[in-house]
């Protein structure tokens, strides 16, 4: 890295969704950068093919950390606990390690086990909040990223670190909106604005399956509206699970509180006191919409 800490060479653990879009990202926003790929052999070279990196490694690590600026690690919550040590170990001195792990906390107790404050590579904690029902590099997009938020997770020293500086310049050209916040506030924050709407939606879907007829009604009658309400019921459970058990508390709090207020929607049903529901539900889809 140039004394001026310009990010010009980045890995990419992981060329999924997550990491093949920040590499389109990159290619179409940073064309100055020089993006390398690891995965599963077949997985980099797909994600070659497509543009989302220049070079693409399998197998051993350490080759591919090798002379990078940046080391954005886009596995799931268990493979990147797993794999903190070995990247501490190997990752040049100079470099940024982080990560987009849908969850903060076991990340960032991980990270401060392998990465001393004091020297050697910084890791900084991150999670952008972008995504699709649908995973892998066949989904990636150059513009997943664009018009949202990107959490970072730190204190004011690792902000003013000027490895950290070039990495939100480099989300600020994707079209990213970068926000500090800690791993607690991250973790509570998204485990009722996401998490919670994902497992809704398994909820919905898995109760109106079970009352499939030979019909196929009540779903041959369904709109548009149900279509939206249920697009995070195509989610894998490959994807979510790591964050379902690295957020179990959060999860387990928010679904207890949501099941009464279902209770208290069915005590309403035939009073004219659901306008008021209606009316906070509307406010909040402006305020989302306005966002």
């Amino acid at each position: 890295m140039s004394s001026g800490h310009i990010i010009s060479r980045v890995t990419i653990l992981g060329t999924g969704l997550i990491g093949g879009s920040f590499g389109l990202a990159l290619h179409k926003y940073a064309t100055d950068i020089c993006v390398a790929g690891w995965d599963r052999s077949e997985i980099a070279r797909e994600a070659q093919s497509r543009a989302a990196i220049d070079k693409s490694f399998s197998g051993d690590l350490a080759p591919a950390l090798q002379d990078a600026d940046l080391i954005y690690v886009a596995l799931p919550i268990a493979a990147t606990i797993d794999l903190l040590p070995e990247i501490a170990r190997d990752a040049p001195t100079h470099a940024l390690v982080t990560d987009s792990c849908s969850t903060k906390v076991r990340i960032t107790q991980a990270a401060e086990e392998n990465f001393p404050a004091d020297k050697g590579p910084l890791f900084l904690g991150g999670h952008p909040m972008a995504g699709k029902e649908l995973s892998g590099i066949a989904h990636a997009d150059a513009d997943l990223f664009r018009g949202n938020t990107y959490a970072l997770i730190g204190a004011s020293p690792a902000q003013e670190d000027p490895r950290v500086s070039a990495f939100v310049k480099i989300l600020e050209k994707i079209a990213a909106r970068p926000l500090w916040l800690g791993a607690p506030q991250h973790d509570y924050a998204v485990g009722l604005a996401s998490h919670l709407p994902q497992l809704a939606a398994v909820a919905l879907a898995g109760f109106l399956y079970d009352r499939l007829d030979e019909n196929g009604l009540p779903i041959t009658l369904a709109g548009p509206g149900l279509r939206d309400s249920l697009r995070l019921a195509g989610s894998s459970y490959a994807t979510w699970r790591d964050i379902v058990l690295t957020n179990q508390e959060v999860l387990s709090a928010a679904l207890d509180l949501f099941a009464r207020r279902l209770d208290d929607l069915r005590e309403r049903l035939a009073s004219r006191e659901l306008e008021a529901d209606f009316d906070a539900a509307n406010e909040l889809y402006k305020l989302l919409h306005s966002l």
